[in-house]
């Protein structure tokens, strides 16, 4: 049999033997990088900036109370050794309540400033300090802890004030124009006499007799 000069099956296409995916292979878990070379010799290569912009810093920044001073990143140990005692709750209780308030922030920005530094002794592994601060911040805890002590007696004595005045009648707690006291009689009013005047003498300056006449008349009368 002969066959045919031509055949009626499709052609296979021609199998590509080139990836054209540039990225082929690449990973970002095992590092891997591209299966073909790449050029690069017609791409210019960045270069960095010789200009380095100086950024203005407010000396007076609140992320400086991080810090034992500006510009200084830790205390010598002598610096960390050196600190005072906490405050008593005797002290404490001769303070209003804006001394308080302002103590009670001074003791917030000490322990940020201790907790930096311990911070940055763990990280330069440095060996020294660690105590000096430990004991440092504890006189701080104690402080803000003898703090609130204070203001819970002040809150305890308002209490108590608060139920004595409600048992009182002469004074109204509830009153709309703020005349708190009111009480149900009123002392007469005796007008103090000048400080400048003396016992004895008037108050143009004439020294008065047991009649209450001037000294001149006195004398005529006597005549």
């Amino acid at each position: 049999m002969r066959t045919a000069a031509f055949s009626t099956t499709a052609w296979q296409c021609k199998r590509k033997t080139k990836d054209n995916n540039k990225k082929r292979g690449v990973s970002s878990l095992y590092g891997s990088g591209p299966r073909e070379h790449l050029s690069m010799s017609d791409v210019p290569l960045p270069k960095p900036r010789d200009f380095k912009p100086k950024v203005a810093v407010d000396e007076n920044h609140g992320l400086w109370g991080f810090f034992p001073a500006r510009g200084k990143l830790l205390p010598t140990p002598q610096e960390a050794e050196s600190h005072g005692r906490a405050w008593t709750v005797e002290e404490l209780r001769k303070k209003s309540w804006e001394d308080l308030h302002s103590l009670w922030w001074v003791c917030c920005k000490e322990r940020n400033m201790l907790a930096t530094s311990r911070a940055e002794l763990e990280r330069g592994k440095l060996g020294f300090g660690e105590r000096e601060f430990e004991l440092r911040d504890g006189e701080v805890q104690r402080t803000m802890r003898r703090i609130k002590h204070t203001l819970t007696e002040r809150f305890y004595l308002w209490q108590d004030a608060n139920d004595v005045a409600k048992s009182d009648p002469e004074i109204d707690l509830e009153a709309a124009n703020g005349k708190v006291y009111k009480p149900s009689e009123y002392e007469d009013e005796i007008p103090e006499p000048d400080s400048w005047s003396k016992p004895g003498r008037r108050a143009d300056g004439n020294a008065a007799t047991s009649q209450g006449r001037e000294p001149d008349e006195q004398t005529t009368l006597g005549r």
